[in-house]
């Protein structure tokens, strides 16, 4: 199985691509992984709906057909990090080729990308800026292979 995970928007905050950067390459030792951003600078200002119209376009271009899309969205269902992880070992023993993960932009997901969505998750019921939700989305991904391994890690 190979999880990517979908960005709107890049940050120019180098601790924080650092830190991606890090969890990246330690998801990398458990499974087929890719980040990526999806550029929204020009379509930033207007109507939200607009907005979040546009950008669902761009999320739905990177997309197969086979693709089991999960939404990261604060109305979606909640884990604890065990759970997660027996999600994620749900996602592989049932085969899923590729599972898509994406962080969506300020204004939420359009209705298509919502139909085409398998699932949502909620990180949680706070707000948090799309800078730490990027980093809490792939700690806990490293965190819920460290525990289908048995590792350390969950409980260090």
């Amino acid at each position: 199985m190979k999880i990517k995970v979908i960005l709107i928007g890049k940050t120019t905050d180098d601790a924080i691509r650092q830190i991606e950067a890090d969890y990246e390459k330690r998801i990398k030792r458990y499974t087929g992984f890719e980040y990526g951003h999806i550029d929204n600078s020009s379509i930033r200002s207007g109507p939200e709906q607009v907005i979040r119209q546009k950008e669902g376009e761009l999320i739905l271009k990177k997309l197969t057909p086979s693709d089991h899309l999960i939404l990261m969205d604060d109305k979606g269902k909640m884990y604890t990090s065990v759970k997660f992880s027996e999600e994620i070992a749900n996602w592989m023993n049932t085969s899923k080729k590729t599972v898509v993960l994406v962080i969506g932009g300020a204004y939420g997901f359009s209705e298509d990308v919502k139909q085409r969505a398998n699932g949502m998750i909620s990180l949680s019921q706070m707000t948090f800026s799309h800078q730490i939700v990027r980093v809490i989305l792939l700690e806990q991904i490293y965190r819920a292979f460290t525990i289908l391994n048995n590792e350390p890690y969950h409980h260090a």
